[in-house]
């Protein structure tokens, strides 16, 4: 698998990244590992977590780090600053939060450092008050680099001058039914040289076309958990765009998943598309696409059909 820079930075990570969202939950030890290990056998090294849940995925990420995958051979991202889960998810920025969670987090992944510690919201606490928290986190060897998620372009280029160590990523929502990212935060992050690190690049698996026609009992869309990733991406402009990929995915003879994938993964400053699956044949599946790399028409095509789509995904967190 091809690996980018991020941003100006040194790090490197995978074209394609691995999230944990469903690890604990509706993904069980089994699946969780033969997930880790295709990942790594295909070249992939971005695994993504975060501290805001129940801890159940970073315990099972740890329990599998040494003897599935090495610790070495991945790029730990994880993301702190918010607290609950869905449309409970609260900010919390304060140095106290910050520093206690990246400790716990530690803690479950049985790991001392993280390679890259994402900032997800400031909340009521100075954004200086939040930066010196990362900035203490790579001071003391606990993260190696740091950067941001779920900013806005304003927010994201003003951290960015405030941090005396410089940010390297910024995390979005960033898909065909989500394209929010398009109208400044790309030009944003590429004015501070931080990378793009592309969440939920399948629209919370609406892309795949899983729900053209139906709303599959085992699907996102049908669990309580995981509905609010969903929800945004089944109106009417939405099933257009799907159409769309479903129409080029059969003209390139490529699955819709593919075909979103590499969309998202092959956009101006993207580093890394972070996708999540709930069991290994699903994420199989999305790893079989990363030879595909759209043809320039295909992609044009696609920009036009989903422009409409610019005012969804914009962060729910904000500092």
């Amino acid at each position: 698998m091809e690996t980018r820079r991020v941003g100006r930075s040194g790090l490197r990570v995978s074209r394609f990244g691995l999230g944990t969202l469903t690890w604990g939950r509706d993904t069980d030890e089994h699946e969780a590992s033969e997930q880790l290990r295709d990942f790594a056998d295909a070249g992939g090294t971005l695994v993504s977590s975060a501290a805001s849940g129940t801890g159940e995925a970073e315990e099972l990420l740890g329990a599998l780090l040494h003897d599935v995958v090495p610790r070495r051979d991945l790029v730990l991202a994880l993301r702190v600053g918010a607290r609950g889960a869905g449309r409970e998810r609260r900010a919390d920025g304060s140095r106290r939060a910050l520093l206690a969670d990246l400790d716990a987090s530690l803690a479950r992944l049985r790991t001392d450092h993280v390679d890259l510690l994402l900032l997800e919201g400031s909340g009521s606490a100075p954004v200086e008050e939040s930066l010196s928290a990362l900035e203490d986190a790579q001071r003391s060897g606990r993260a190696r680099y740091a950067g941001l998620a779920e900013h806005g372009a304003w927010q994201a280029a003003r951290a960015a001058s405030l941090a005396s160590t410089p940010l390297v990523a910024v995390e979005a929502e960033h898909s065909l039914v989500a394209r929010w990212a398009d109208v400044d935060l790309r030009e944003a992050a590429a004015a501070t040289g931080l990378g793009l690190l592309a969440r939920s690049p399948l629209g919370g698996g609406v892309l795949t076309g899983k729900y053209r026609h139906a709303l599959p009992a085992d699907s996102r869309a049908a669990s309580p958990h995981l509905v609010h990733v969903v929800e945004p991406h089944l109106d009417p402009s939405a099933r257009g765009v799907v159409e769309a990929v479903c129409t080029a995915a059969d003209g390139l003879e490529r699955s819709p998943l593919e075909v979103a994938l590499a969309w998202a993964a092959d956009g101006p400053g993207v580093a890394s598309a972070v996708t999540g699956a709930r069991t290994a044949a699903q994420l199989r599946a999305a790893l079989a696409g990363d030879d595909l790399r759209l043809p320039g028409q295909i992609r044009a095509a696609l920009d036009e059909v989903s422009a409409g789509r610019t005012a969804v995904g914009r962060p729910v967190v904000r500092g």
